[in-house]
């Protein structure tokens, strides 16, 4: 069964940790999922999951990290304790002691260092395309969608319409995608439109990001794993993959205990359509099967 994405969602700001969090906050069943999205994206990039049924499977929440989209975005602050801190503080709010946790790129970074930072506030730990180790020239692979937080255009249609026909959207457009997209958007007073997601934050983010020591938070992660890869080009036909299957594969056996699963797609595509529908199998499957092996029925 197919579900629309904005189906039963709410929308919520609350102050955590001395700064307003968006979120979204999905209905549904067994244990509750956080999902933490990618270094410039926003909570709808998930929207493809949830079409594919990942709620009501599961309630699912979903927060704009600071400095994205509809987050409040402080000058500085956007090191991964910082991060950290207002995921646990929106568990507080929220009144959940213990999660899944699922993080997409930078957030499967994020939900990393909290599994390992704070252990008793995450029940697993779902890794999307993120790795201890990429290849160098990843920055230039992502300069191209990070370029379009600095870009005015004028209209919501043609910065759409643009993003449609980059080559590392890999050719995948749906109702989803776009629900992604428009939501990090504001509209100027003359009609032209722009990122809502600050550059600097993101910027600021990635250096936060490169000056932690991944191999020791992921040797300290005790919870279960699961690593999900996209091996799909990130850009033009022949493009390398942003996590390359060697680098991924690594990650996992540096956790105690995790399962690597080669997922369709590559890093955008993968939550979304056809390729979405099977990350969100896997993210289910991986969810419902205790740790004799034994799978419960929703």
């Amino acid at each position: 069964m197919t579900h629309t994405a904005s189906a039963a969602t709410t929308e919520h700001r609350v102050t955590c940790n001395g700064i307003e969090l968006f979120y979204l906050d999905l209905p549904g069943e067994g244990p509750p999922v956080v999902l933490l999205h990618g270094l410039s994206s926003n909570a709808h990039a998930f929207s493809g999951l949830v079409s594919a049924g990942l709620s009501p499977a599961f309630r699912l929440i979903a927060p704009d990290l600071r400095g994205r989209a509809r987050s409040g975005k402080p000058e500085t602050g956007y090191g991964m304790p910082e991060h950290a801190a207002d995921v646990i503080a929106l568990l507080d709010h929220l009144g959940l002691e213990r999660v899944v946790l699922a993080g997409h790129s930078f957030g499967g970074y994020l939900a990393i260092y909290i599994a390992a930072t704070f252990p008793e506030r995450v029940e697993k730990l779902v890794v999307i395309d993120a790795a201890i180790t990429s290849h160098p020239r990843i920055g230039l692979a992502l300069k191209p969608s990070l370029d379009r937080l600095t870009r005015v255009s004028p209209s919501a249609e043609a910065y759409l319409e643009e993003i449609k026909r980059a080559p590392y959207m890999d050719g995948v457009w749906d109702e989803d995608v776009e629900r992604y997209f428009r939501a990090e958007l504001s509209r100027n007073e003359d009609g032209s439109v722009q990122a809502t997601t600050s550059a600097s934050a993101v910027g600021q983010a990635a250096m936060g990001l490169a000056m932690e020591p991944w191999l020791h938070h992921v040797q300290h992660v005790r919870q279960p794993t699961l690593v999900l890869n996209a091996l799909g080009s990130y850009g033009p036909p022949g493009t390398l993959p942003l996590i390359d299957e060697i680098s991924a594969r690594a990650t996992a056996r540096a956790f105690p205990d995790a399962t690597y699963l080669l997922v369709p797609g590559n890093h955008i595509s993968m939550v979304f359509g056809t390729a979405g529908a099977v990350v969100k199998q896997e993210i289910e499957h991986f969810i419902r099967t205790d740790i004799n092996g034994r799978t419960s029925r929703g």
